[in-house]
């Protein structure tokens, strides 16, 4: 049986994370949520969810030691598919400004910033159901998914992606935000899959088939 590592690094309750995926795998995985680099080498699956601000999490990450070294040898070197999610996929920009500037993980060009309240409609954060919009070709990830689908968003910052071809899906909160980046064997949603119900968890057996 292979195992899906779920990253604690003080982030938040990952419970209903971890309920999500042992839904949707049965008994196909073994579901660990670990903040053991070994549990990592040993995993088929890896994901990064996220609650908090970038900053906060991204020292989370660097408390760990061997914690980033080991994520990237296992996504990059190893190629195992790796998930972030909500400010898990943050992390994965070059640099968040929440709070300050704070460096990413790197993997994907772009900066995290605000969503802007142009209009006085808009509340920020940016918190419920919303439609999604699939950019062409679609994408693996996106296998069952179609655009005006649903999901559950909860956040104030978004990434603003600066690399061509890995933005899959957006959605619209006053203006275009990503909702869903992939890049080889790195997928990520703003959105968070295990309150996204139906659409939550096909995004979720997308992942574990890569």
């Amino acid at each position: 049986m292979s195992t899906i590592a779920i990253i604690d690094y003080g982030s938040g309750n990952l419970r209903s994370a971890a309920k999500a995926f042992e839904k949707v795998a049965g008994a196909k995985h073994e579901v660990k949520v670990t903040s053991n680099i070994n549990d990592l080498i040993l995993a088929s699956h890896i994901v990064l969810p996220g609650v908090g601000a970038f900053g906060d999490c991204m020292a989370g990450l660097k408390a760990i030691p061997g914690m980033i070294d080991t994520m990237q040898d296992q996504v990059f070197i190893q190629q195992k598919p790796f998930m972030g999610i909500c400010v898990g996929m943050q992390l994965l920009a070059q640099e968040g400004k929440e709070h300050g500037i704070h460096q990413g993980l790197g993997w994907i060009k772009g900066s995290v910033i605000s969503i802007p309240v142009a209009q006085q409609h808009i509340k920020v954060p940016h918190m419920g159901w919303n439609e999604l919009s699939l950019n062409l070709p679609p994408h693996p990830i996106v296998n069952g998914i179609s655009s005006g689908d649903h999901a559950y968003f909860v956040h104030s910052y978004y990434m603003d992606v600066h690399e061509s071809g890995v933005v899959v899906a957006t959605t619209t909160h006053g203006r275009e935000l990503t909702a869903i980046v992939a890049k080889d064997n790195i997928v990520a949603t703003q959105f968070h899959p295990e309150k996204s119900q139906e659409t939550g968890q096909v995004i979720i057996a997308n992942f574990l088939n890569m």
